[in-house]
């Protein structure tokens, strides 16, 4: 069982690796809940994420001869980059199994430091399952993501950063795919602080560990699909479970929507690339899963190893939602000057074109007629409709997508 004392080793092992991450008021949320919110920003890590804590502080507690052969791991990827880094420092190879679908940046993270990649499966048991054949195969060490005492351990060196900046912390939220974070974490906060609350955050594709929390006993995932890649966890392992059972108060779950939101929220607002993840349990937060008004938050930024195209994705569906992207179907007669007719009625709105693909040879428009998909940049809400209400008093006919 991992105790304080092993937490504060770990942080000793630590003290010239892993970054004493900034702790920092979130002003708009603590107004908008009446409370004190804090982030804490792994995603400044070395790595990226908090992940590096957990593999440095294994690696550290390895005897010569077992660095000497080598360490394997599996990975959804933040934790292969953490691993990857320590191998590195300690002169250490290292194979790392990562999901076939991991985003190109972990990939390519995990592969700067040196360490092998191998891709396969779709999600991370499968991974992990391929990474323990090749550990029985070539008597390597392997490093787990989370169940593991000196990965545990390493995790729960945030709580100790924590309550050192800010004592009187009412409630940690913490993300929750295979556990280890919020062991570690919680194990440490309640040592120091009985009354502290953990809450724990999953994602709705993910949710093997809150039916668990639930049921008291293990319960896995017939699947997971979720954009937070990095707690998209099939299996619960029992271990983790007994943990967080005894440690943890409360466990919610946010949709991949309420993800992407608060990924957006957080790129605007504060200025942070975060992963989703990284997000959740700001998530949890904005859409009112956890009571906190009045209370001294903190919510841990786990990571933010974000694919570069997923960010593209969120921030063209978060443009749509917040009526600052416009994007319609117009039909319109195919003959000269009628796309310049409809461009002027765009420009008496003030409405700016950022996107046209014109199409007069699809089987379903009739002959004489062109069909248009375009993207406007508007100002909101009510410039949407006043655009809406200038095509229909012109007569076109139009769909918004």
């Amino acid at each position: 069982m991992v105790t304080l004392d092993n937490i504060k080793e770990a942080k000793e092992n630590l003290k010239d690796v892993a970054q004493n991450t900034p702790l920092t008021l979130a002003p708009i949320l603590s107004e908008l809940f009446r409370s004190e919110i804090y982030f804490k920003k792994e995603n400044l890590q070395l790595t990226g994420s908090f992940k590096l804590r957990g593999a440095y502080n294994r690696i550290a507690n390895l005897s010569q001869e077992k660095r000497d052969k080598g360490v394997v791991a599996a990975s959804a990827g933040n934790h292969a980059q953490g691993l990857a880094y320590a191998a590195k420092q300690f002169g250490c190879n290292a194979t790392i199994f990562m999901p076939e679908a991991t985003p190109l940046t972990k990939v390519s993270g995990v592969k700067s430091h040196g360490a092998e990649v191998v891709l396969t499966g779709e999600n991370f048991d499968e991974a992990y399952a391929a990474a323990m054949k090749y550990k029985e195969e070539n008597g390597v060490e392997f490093i787990h993501p989370f169940a593991d005492d000196d990965v545990i351990a390493g995790q729960g060196t945030i709580s100790l950063e924590l309550l050192e900046e800010i004592p009187d912390l009412k409630q940690i939220i913490v993300p929750i795919g295979g556990g280890g974070l919020i062991a570690g974490i919680a194990i440490a906060a309640k040592a120091i602080n009985p009354d502290i609350k953990v809450i724990g955050v999953v994602a709705s594709g993910a949710r093997g560990m809150k039916e668990s929390y639930k049921s008291q006993t293990p319960i896995d995932s017939a699947s997971v699909r979720t954009i937070a890649d990095g707690i998209a966890v099939r299996d619960v392992n029992p271990k983790l479970l007994d943990i967080i059972i005894d440690y943890v108060d409360h466990i919610v779950e946010v949709t991949d929507n309420e993800i992407a939101n608060a990924i957006l929220f957080l790129l605007e607002k504060h200025k942070l690339v975060v992963e989703g993840a990284g997000a959740v349990a700001t998530a949890a937060i904005m859409h009112d899963k956890i009571d906190i008004e009045d209370s001294k938050v903190c919510a841990i930024i786990s990571g933010g190893n974000i694919d570069v195209t997923m960010l593209s994705q969120i921030i063209e569906k978060g443009l749509v939602k917040s009526y600052r992207k416009m994007n319609l179907i117009i039909k319109l007669m195919d003959k000269p000057g009628s796309l310049t007719k409809l461009s002027e009625i765009f420009k008496e709105c003030g409405a700016n074109i950022v996107q046209i693909d014109y199409d007069r040879d699809s089987v379903k428009l009739e002959f004489g007629e062109a069909q248009i998909t375009i993207s406007l940049e508007t100002k909101g809400e009510e410039h949407q409709r006043v655009i809406g209400e200038k095509l229909k008093q012109n007569g076109y006919r139009f769909k918004q997508i």
